[in-house]
């Protein structure tokens, strides 16, 4: 596994795996424990798996949980494409309120670590775009907070002008208001 730190910010990695092509394919390991130990020094569990199926221009996101039901993820494509963001929430973090955009396609299979801290979400660049995630905490719903993909505070540029956005992605509060409501 090739890896290549975002040093933008610290924290998220995107993870290049090894693909091995012939005439029949193409193999590659999506997930194994000790090479991203070794790789990157992750060294944590994985408790659920995600899989969304999306058509163009869907955006999904900015979504995160509160400690301790915080969540990381290890992120990928198997098929199409998306633009991923992820916005560093961590309070004492000299990022913090800053973004990282990631393209993922399921031709490169590129994969990206998003470390608990992190609010995420991406927008679907091709119709049947199959997205999957492996989560180090299970779904706690009371711990759930979404902020609003397009929160001017922010100034995100998802590349589209009108994605497909979900209610309570579209009802997500602000990035001031999400750690308001936190600190409480």
């Amino acid at each position: 596994m090739k890896t290549s730190a975002l040093t933008a910010i610290e924290g998220p990695v995107i993870i290049e795996p090894k693909i091995f092509g012939d005439e029949r394919g193409h193999f590659l390991e999506t997930f194994n424990e000790r090479s991203l130990r070794e790789a990157i020094g992750l060294d944590v569990s994985f408790v659920q798996d995600n899989e969304s199926l999306s058509h163009k221009h869907v955006l999904r996101g900015l979504h995160f949980q509160l400690d301790p039901q915080a969540q990381g993820k290890l992120v990928r494509v198997v098929h199409g494409s998306v633009l991923d963001v992820v916005l560093d929430i961590r309070p004492e973090s000299p990022t913090y309120g800053e973004h990282l955009k990631v393209k993922l396609d399921g031709v490169t299979k590129r994969m990206l670590w998003v470390p608990p801290g992190f609010a995420h979400g991406f927008v679907t660049l091709e119709n049947n775009t199959l997205f999957v995630y492996k989560c180090t905490a299970y779904y706690h719903q009371p711990a759930e907070r979404t902020i609003r993909w397009n929160d001017p505070d922010l100034g995100i540029d998802w590349g589209v002008t009108d994605p497909l956005v979900s209610e309570k992605d579209r009802n997500g509060r602000s990035f001031r208001s999400n750690w308001a409501a936190a600190e409480q």
